[in-house]
């Protein structure tokens, strides 16, 4: 970082790419909606279509299937939402979605639109395929289709789900796969059509671009939807209303063309920091549990937790350190709760609560890396001499 402190919350949110931030500050300029006609819109409008074919070279998807939106909640609210058809059958009825997906999934969908299930994960965080293969028999058997939305990678284990199984089951039972791809696109590689996603939802602040833009992305043509939820004058083809904000776009096209050469080396930097980070907590304590271990993980993500170090009180010392990390998932006030998602994999509350996640970004350094681990070592000692003291 540029700064003083050492930032290692990349999974809430990432700095602006060079690329990002001169595309933003040169948007900011132009004074042009993107739908008037005149020479000022055109301009405006180009650059939106540009950032909308950079977003769609990330994930190997057709521009004109990319939907823009203000963030990557609200994309997933319009996955969730919408009365998605393909043509000829009829709407979906059904809806299932994992038990560690974000808020804006696990809560997104209302409840008129649809029959929501959870499905099941197991001590690792990764789908239960049975209960998944159980839940589409039951819908097929009645006949009925439904959407299943299972996110990528998890944004607080970093755990990668097998989404193209995942995929590859639930259109054998003829129903849609909705993925949310916010933590995984410029992270490892998240190509639509491998993933088999029939929409996927990405975020331009996690991948280094601006703050308030997203993108909902049709894996097809064939896909329709004739209920948008925010109706206007009917930008987005209809599918999101409300004059584009051009800057933003403009920084997250910018953001995604940088990301996409560069998810090799960031993939290989990342897991040998992490690999270095993990090797010391375990090595200064043999009670240090990681979150995850054993499957598929972003390279950039660690998630663990020491038995009787509680969250809130090592974030609050780290913060005081310099050090910005985060915990489970932060309510509105700010303050930390236990996480859903270890809930859902079997953690036990106690330990639960110990949780931090440490999340690593473009521009860590060795040097932040050992700086975390030296201050997290003085407050497990001064944790273990109090109790000392106190026995």
């Amino acid at each position: 970082m540029t700064r003083s402190r050492t930032y290692l919350d990349h999974n809430a949110t990432t700095p602006l790419r060079q690329e990002a931030r001169a595309a933003l500050l040169s948007a900011l300029e132009l004074c042009g909606a993107p739908s008037s006609v005149h020479a000022d819109g055109r301009a405006a409008r180009k650059l939106v279509e540009s950032a909308r074919h950079e977003v769609a070279d990330l994930v190997g998807a057709l521009a004109k299937n990319v939907v823009f939106c203000a963030s990557a909640t609200e994309a997933n609210n319009l996955a969730l939402n919408l009365d998605w058809q393909r043509p000829g059958q009829p709407s979906l009825r059904r809806m299932a979605v994992s038990s560690v997906e974000h808020a804006s999934v696990a809560n997104g969908a209302h409840p008129q639109n649809a029959d929501i299930a959870l499905l099941p994960v197991d001590g690792k965080g990764l789908l239960d395929l049975e209960a998944l293969d159980a839940l589409l028999n039951e819908w097929r058997a009645r006949g009925e289709t439904g959407l299943v939305s299972v996110m990528l990678a998890n944004n607080e284990t970093g755990v990668v789900q097998p989404v193209d199984e995942i995929a590859a089951r639930v259109h054998a039972a003829g129903s849609l796969f909705h993925c949310d791809a916010a933590q995984a696109a410029g992270k490892i590689p998240c190509l639509i059509n491998e993933i088999g996603a029939d929409l996927l939802t990405i975020s331009s602040h996690k991948l280094g671009g601006p703050l308030g833009a997203g993108a909902l992305v049709l894996g097809s043509d064939g896909l329709h939807q004739p209920n948008p939820l925010i109706r206007g004058g009917g930008q987005e083809k209809g599918l999101r209303a409300g004059t584009e904000n051009v800057p933003a776009l403009a920084g997250f096209g910018a953001a995604a063309r940088a990301a996409a050469p560069d998810l090799v080396a960031y993939a290989e930097r990342s897991l040998a920091l992490r690999s270095m980070l993990e090797t010391a907590l375990r090595e200064a304590s043999p009670d240090v549990v990681v979150f995850g271990e054993g499957v598929p993980r972003l390279p950039n993500t660690l998630n663990f937790a020491e038995p009787g170090m509680a969250a809130e009180t090592t974030l609050i010392a780290l913060d005081l350190e310099g050090i910005s990390v985060s915990s489970g998932s932060a309510c509105s006030s700010g303050k930390v709760k236990v996480s859903h998602v270890l809930t859902a994999m079997g953690v036990a509350p106690a330990l639960a609560g110990c949780a931090l996640r440490v999340s690593l970004g473009r521009e860590t350094t060795v040097q932040e890396i050992e700086f975390f681990i030296a201050a997290w070592k003085r407050l497990r000692k001064n944790l273990h001499d109090r109790k000392h003291r106190a026995a």
